[in-house]
């Protein structure tokens, strides 16, 4: 039998979703939890690998097991195992050719910048921070540069291990909420620290560091090293993971400052 399960956890402070030697990653943690509940060992694939320092309020994975449990057993059996920071929110049995990763259609990103002359000790590990002034209408218009199939090299670390670099993006749009502005990025698929380098290069244009067509040049140029330094991982939110109807998932976009979530589209 296969199952889904919607994980939200709290990334503060963790190495990432990845399973580390030193057992302590989300994977780990999850892997623990549902192994002592299915009484043998679990696997599990994620919908996306989060980096260490990332959110997620909408996390999917994917696992198979032998074990007959009520689905409700494995939220609540499964979370009285789980540390606080890390729950699952949702499970659903899915056929087995259900994929977290390979059948996602498109994954949304939600970046949380603050804007405030001061840090703030309670956003410390929840929103990236600007204390300088941002033109959101210069962002904005940047942004738009992004949109649609291109290579992605100029946002993709050095380290990343894609075998391409090319990603559809379908949404970024740049929305102030009182001392916050929300970016939300909805992609085919994201690059390792792409949405980071993403923000950081938009926040150059807020700041008047470099003009709105710059992302257009940057992005033509394929060299990461013209690009801004990546933005912190604090601000950094995987709010949703799209599916094929036919699934029966959940597909909401859900928002870290706690609104009602829009539906996926």
């Amino acid at each position: 039998m296969r199952l889904a399960l919607g994980l939200a956890y709290d990334g503060t402070g963790c190495p990432g979703w990845q399973t580390q030697a030193s057992g302590d990653a989300l994977q780990d943690l999850v892997e623990a939890s549902l192994g002592a509940l299915a009484g043998h060992p679990i696997a599990t694939v994620c919908a996306g690998r989060t980096d260490a320092g990332v959110h997620a309020l909408s996390q999917v994975v994917h696992f198979d097991t032998t074990a007959t449990r009520p689905l409700n057993a494995w939220v609540r059996g499964v979370n009285a195992r789980l540390p606080a920071r890390v729950a699952v929110q949702w499970a659903r049995e899915v056929p087995v050719d259900f994929h977290a990763r390979f059948g996602a259609r498109t994954r949304t990103y939600r970046y949380l910048l603050r804007r405030a002359e001061a840090p703030h000790p309670l956003w410390r590990d929840r929103a990236g921070w600007v204390f300088r002034p941002l033109d959101v209408d210069a962002m904005r218009v940047a942004a738009q540069a992004l949109i649609g199939e291109h290579d992605f090299t100029s946002f993709r670390s050095s380290q990343c291990q894609a075998k391409t670099p090319v990603r559809r993006m379908h949404r970024l749009e740049v929305a102030v909420r009182g001392e916050f502005i929300e970016l939300t990025l909805t992609a085919n698929a994201f690059l390792h620290h792409m949405v980071r380098n993403i923000v950081g290069s938009l926040v150059y244009v807020g700041t008047g560091r470099q003009p709105a067509a710059w992302i257009g040049e940057l992005l033509a140029a394929r060299r990461r090293a013209l690009g801004a330094p990546t933005f912190s991982a604090s601000g950094l939110y995987l709010a949703g993971v799209d599916y094929d109807p036919a699934f029966g998932l959940p597909s909401e976009i859900s928002d870290p400052l706690g609104t009602s979530p829009a539906q996926a589209s």
